[in-house]
């Protein structure tokens, strides 16, 4: 078994985390490729060297991207993957054969690539522009890992947008699409159809070969406005299309002991009996997306349906860190990265189709260019009583302003603040603990720490859980 990494590898990496923290961050994008387009050029476009899956959308697509790789494994593929944002550590964003790479692999690759960056920085600021940023570093990082490795196929998840987003150097033969809600309005538009437009721009005119093949638009179901331009988008650059609710489709879901069982009606024909070990119809509707996209990446149609073994096998192996998942029982803890109104509310809709807590008691902590008030909105009717807190970023929303927005929710008797997350979750699991009028525990009490990402992840810590 491995040790896992040295401290002198984690302070390593913590000092490139450092240098690529002086750069802009991923909240700030500009509309250009060409910083990372050179810089993918001078490295020998390694991105070209293997054929990719491309995954947008505003809710789900971690959890679409992770399922999609698990399938592609299970079928004996060699995968890389990009993630973001990560939940512990930054080497969670670059995973080879479903792992993260070691610190010490990104410390190597960051490196490697770093005099070519400077260069970059050093021409783009001589014509007026910004240096890279930390996004596009990180691309370009993970798309050499990627060809050093060497994968067979990179599963890869957009940043912010699509169109604009620094993985957009890639030709991904099939290009996902989850759905589309508001969400970064100040980068991507304030409307459905303008944020559809910036995710739309992943969907590409395959490019010349020696054996045609069209690129595959595998689409979740969407609001009409946002469908109506993803369509309009395939047809301009001659891309087919697959609509959930059409080709492919949830049959049916049964809740399970640690998930669900579903039937999937996929592009290549029924896909029965699978186990799917997370939680919430919103998951269920993810695992056929990514069956959908990975029969589209193998060409599977009518009359040539994936070994349903290994499929089984994929599915029941999927992991999604900080997506309904349970840290302890008793009370049961639950972490979830939901960061916007419709995250928030499949959270909400699960913890009441799913589970039967007779107390429930939500731990908060929201970054302050969020819906902080959508989020409350959406979580109120399944909290009994909400702990809002700060999560340590920078960017975190101020504790008193968010029990603000709370008061207004909940109402005074139902809003508790605390300075830290520590604090937070102590104060939840006392509360969830406390004895009724009888002198007996209240059974069947839950804790769920949600609110974003950095919420999520740093609570993950607290219980020493490793990076995944």
């Amino acid at each position: 078994m491995s040790s896992g990494p040295s401290p002198v590898e984690l302070a390593e990496m913590a000092l490139v985390e450092a240098e690529l923290d002086t750069r802009w961050p991923e909240t700030k994008i500009e509309p250009s490729l060409s910083r990372i387009a050179t810089l993918m050029d001078l490295l020998g476009s390694p991105q070209q060297s293997y054929p990719a899956i491309h995954v947008a959308g505003t809710n789900g697509k971690t959890s679409v991207t992770r399922m999609i790789d698990a399938l592609l494994t299970a079928l004996h593929r060699r995968t890389g993957r990009i993630t973001s944002p990560h939940l512990q550590l930054a080497t969670e964003r670059i995973s080879i054969d479903n792992a993260p790479i070691t610190p010490a692999r990104y410390v190597e690759t960051y490196r490697e690539l770093q005099p070519f960056i400077e260069m970059i920085d050093t021409q783009s600021a001589a014509a007026g522009g910004p240096a890279m940023s930390k996004f596009e570093v990180l691309t370009g990082m993970a798309f050499a890992a990627f060809a050093e490795a060497p994968v067979d196929v990179a599963v890869v998840e957009t940043g912010m947008g699509g169109t604009w987003d620094a993985t957009n150097v890639i030709d991904g033969q099939v290009a996902v699409i989850t759905p589309i809600g508001l969400d970064h309005t100040d980068y991507l538009g304030t409307d459905l159809a303008a944020i559809a437009g910036e995710k739309a721009g992943i969907i590409k005119r395959a490019p010349e070969s020696l054996i045609p093949r069209d690129t595959v638009a595998i689409i979740a179901e969407q609001d009409p406005e946002a469908m109506e331009v993803l369509l309009r988008r395939a047809v301009e650059v001659d891309a087919a299309v697959a609509r959930e609710g059409g080709e492919f489709r949830v049959l049916a879901r049964q809740i399970a002991i640690g998930g669900q069982q579903l039937e999937l009606q996929g592009l290549g024909g029924v896909y029965d009996e699978i186990f799917l070990p997370l939680h919430g119809e919103h998951q269920a509707r993810n695992a056929v997306l990514a069956l959908a996209a990975v029969e589209a990446f193998f060409g599977a149609g009518a009359d040539r349906q994936l070994d349903i073994e290994a499929i089984r096998a994929g599915f029941a192996s999927v992991t999604s860190p900080g997506r309904l998942e349970r840290m302890r029982s008793a009370p049961t803890i639950f972490i979830d990265a939901a960061h916007n109104p419709a995250g928030a509310q499949a959270l909400a809709s699960t913890l009441t189709a799913e589970f039967d807590f007779r107390k429930l008691v939500g731990v908060v902590a929201v970054l302050a260019d969020k819906d902080a008030d959508g989020i409350l909105t959406a979580l109120e009717p399944v909290l009994d009583e909400i702990v809002v807190t700060g999560n340590g970023s920078p960017r975190a929303m101020d504790v008193d302003m968010l029990a603000d927005l709370a008061v207004q929710r909940f109402g005074d008797e139902r809003v508790i603040t605390a300075p830290t997350l520590p604090d937070a979750l102590e104060t939840a699991i006392a509360i969830a603990e406390e004895v009724g009028e009888a002198g007996e525990m209240v059974s069947g009490a839950g804790v769920v720490v949600t609110g974003s990402v950095v919420t999520a992840g740093a609570t993950r810590a607290l219980f020493g859980k490793d990076p995944a």
